[in-house]
């Protein structure tokens, strides 16, 4: 999952940023409304948790661009105010969630993962391909029954691999759902996080290759990364 934070205090910008990556949550942050609608522009994002009150562009006419142009993430405003009005404008906006301030930072994962499975296909709670097992809320994975511990990357890549129900994934899409804004796009994080994924998985492999495309989970002959 890919998280936007458009929030113009610094600290708790990056506070939330540190604890979402805890999570194995990939996030980008935007200071002001302004520098949130680029970045919207620019990357694909599951969900924008969006501050209503910040410089530049109203967080109001952020969530209202997001609607319109139909990006396909959801969004969690954020306010100071716990008064229904306030919540009701933001719903009539577009908003799909609502958070007041302060908040405590595992509500926040709660209701960020909630909100990812909504889109567009329903994803269920829990993934589950083959006889592996992946729970997004408990951060757990199974292969045949046996726990796997993994990497907070390993385990982005896996969950971003397993939501496409066996669709290939290309290495661009990985970078873009399980990296931030600041991974190299000519690396080669993704071509090593998939080998040692795999190998964490042990045989039979369950992450196959399609030369020239990406990667897929499921049935296949076995292939490295």
């Amino acid at each position: 999952m890919r998280v936007l934070i458009v929030e113009d205090e610094p600290y708790l910008a990056e506070a939330v940023q540190a604890g979402l990556r805890l999570e194995a949550i990939a996030s980008d942050i935007a200071g002001d409304g302004d520098t949130a609608l680029e970045r919207l522009d620019v990357h694909t994002y599951d969900v924008v948790v969006l501050d209503r009150d910040i410089p530049g562009t109203h967080g109001d006419e952020v969530c209202r661009t997001i609607v319109a142009r139909e990006l396909g993430c959801r969004v969690l405003m954020l306010t100071a105010a716990a008064h229904l009005d306030e919540k009701v404008t933001g719903f009539e906006l577009g908003a799909d969630d609502y958070l007041t301030k302060p908040f405590d930072l595992k509500e926040l994962v709660v209701r960020l993962r909630s909100l990812a499975r909504r889109p567009k296909a329903s994803t269920p709670p829990v993934l589950e391909t083959g006889d592996l097992r992946l729970d997004p809320f408990r951060r757990e994975v199974f292969r045949a029954g046996r726990y796997i511990s993994l990497t907070r990357k390993q385990f982005a890549v896996l969950e971003v691999l397993m939501a496409a129900r066996g669709g290939v994934v290309s290495a661009e899409v990985l970078l873009e759902k399980a990296w931030d804004e600041n991974a190299d796009p000519f690396t080669n994080a993704v071509r090593i996080t998939i080998s040692t994924l795999r190998k964490r998985l042990g045989p039979p492999w369950a992450i196959h290759t399609v030369p020239g495309v990406g990667y897929r989970v499921g049935e296949g002959p076995d292939s490295a990364a």
